[in-house]
């Protein structure tokens, strides 16, 4: 699961100035127009077949079975208003950043005397333009989530964990995320 990902596409849609359709028929039509008229594309993401995908256009088929549904809710989600969405993007990452509400694991590498043991917490932490620059870099270049994973864990070791350059050898490890939720 790709959970910094898509706690990133989570946050996009409450800066809509539209509602996506709400109809399976304008849902698919809006989904084709993205992928700029590729049916074959918009039934792989959607894990249907093809005639599948003309049947809704045509207003054959009207009432998707529930997986179908959500699958359509997602994937409408990503590319809806993509104007908006990156336009937001890039004002979150050249002024004002994004807010991490996190409940992961930390593993910790620290100087000799202190524990390394891996700790559960919860934090709330607003990350400054640079580093959501950096995750909005690494989602568009197509990042798996360990890489993800690997630019929060930087992010959270620079601006919460070393408190101010005080804990210069401290190096953390992000392992575990049980919930994460962006805003920005």
């Amino acid at each position: 699961m790709e959970e910094i990902t898509d706690a990133l596409d989570r946050a996009a849609p409450k800066h809509f100035t539209q509602a996506p359709p709400k109809s399976p028929q304008a849902q698919m039509r809006a989904l084709v127009k993205a992928a700029k008229g590729d049916r074959k594309a918009v039934a792989a993401q959607l894990g249907i077949d093809p005639n599948t995908v003309r049947r809704y256009l045509t207003g054959k088929l009207r009432h998707p079975r529930p997986a179908l549904r959500e699958a359509l809710a997602r994937e409408l989600a990503k590319v809806w208003q993509p104007g908006i969405r990156r336009r937001t993007r890039k004002r979150a990452a050249t002024t004002s950043g994004i807010t991490v509400v996190l409940r992961a694991t930390f593993g910790y590498t620290a100087p000799g005397g202190t524990t390394d043991q891996a700790r559960l917490r919860r934090l709330r932490l607003h990350l400054p333009p640079a580093w959501a620059g950096r995750l909005f870099a690494a989602q568009d270049e197509g990042a798996d989530d360990r890489r993800m994973r690997e630019v929060m864990a930087e992010a959270f070791q620079e601006i919460y964990f070393k408190d101010g350059g005080r804990n210069e050898e401290l190096e953390v490890e992000l392992t575990g995320i049980q919930a994460i939720d962006i805003t920005y």
